[in-house]
């Protein structure tokens, strides 16, 4: 039987998109695929239509990485609005309470806010894609169900308040892979003991890519690179270490790349005693990523 020719151009690396409000995540990667002609590619933690801000695509082999982004620490700028409860937590939800907010002081809201710091538990929302019986919760939530869920447990490293303007508050959160936001806002609202929503929202950072620090790239600005080529196009895309500079980095002998590219842990002089780290071939070349075993030698983990 003949093998099914690829489809696509052979395009590696990620590319921080700014997702636009009012699109899924999937129709956001779909189009951008398109525009690269890209083989392969997938996105690295959905965004809500609703909101905006850094979703990162992986194009090619960096499709085999994504979990490290999946798994890292996000950063947004959230609006909540106080005084109307919604059914899912959004703008988007039909309202379901309301209540005065006009006694809530900043103060108040400051003295709430810092009880959240930490390591908390959290209550997924059922229009979320958690899995309850192999059915995802929105689906169910859509058909009018709501079911038990179990509390997961977080971390909101630090959640600061931009701006106090009555009904709204406009808030900074860094937390931990799995926090929903819409339920943090919602339970923020009741806390203050008038409910709340989230009226806007915009994701600032994923793992070492932040707003500010790092250019995140428009749909329209990967569109008009596709009108002048592929090497357009390639300039807008990152290398895939750049998503692990918080790992230190492993230079290998030529014999350690040949064992550890045969599955086989290896000793390297100077490597950390624990955690994880890249890899790097002679040539400078990122090879992979490995992990160090109780024994110090360097496991390999995931490689090109």
């Amino acid at each position: 039987m003949a093998r099914r020719r690829k489809q696509g151009r052979d395009v590696n690396g990620i590319l921080l998109l700014d997702k636009p409000i009012g699109i899924s995540s999937n129709h956001a990667l779909q189009r951008i695929k398109r525009l690269y002609n890209a083989a392969k590619a997938g996105h690295t933690g959905s965004l809500d239509p609703l909101a905006t801000g850094l979703l990162p695509l992986c194009l090619g082999y960096t499709t085999k990485f994504s979990a490290f982004l999946l798994d890292a620490d996000k950063r947004y700028r959230v609006r909540v609005r106080l005084g109307i409860s919604t059914s899912t937590a959004d703008a988007e939800g039909e309202v379901t309470a309301t209540a005065s907010a006009d006694n809530v002081t900043e103060s108040a809201v400051r003295e709430l806010l810092a009880g959240f710091v930490g390591t908390i538990e959290q209550l997924p929302p059922m229009y979320s894609a958690v899995k309850h019986q192999g059915q995802r919760l929105y689906k169910l939530a859509r058909e009018g169900k709501e079911v038990q869920r179990e509390p997961r447990a977080i971390r909101i490293y630090a959640l600061d308040l931009l701006h106090f303007d009555p009904p709204e508050i406009e808030l900074q959160v860094h937390c931990s892979k799995g926090t929903y936001v819409r339920t943090l806002a919602e339970d923020i609202g009741s806390g203050l003991g008038c409910g709340g929503h989230v009226s806007a929202l915009r994701r600032t950072g994923v793992g070492p890519y932040v707003e500010g620090n790092i250019r995140f790239v428009t749909v329209d600005d990967v569109a008009a690179a596709a009108e002048q080529g592929s090497d357009a196009l390639d300039s807008l895309i990152l290398p895939l270490d750049t998503a692990l500079n918080h790992c230190p980095a492993l230079r290998l002998s030529t014999n350690a790349a040949f064992y550890l590219g045969q599955g086989q842990p290896v000793l390297v002089p100077q490597a950390p005693t624990a955690g994880t780290v890249r890899l790097y071939d002679q040539s400078e070349r990122f090879v992979g990523v490995g992990v160090i075993l109780d024994d110090g030698r360097v496991q390999p983990k995931r490689l090109l």
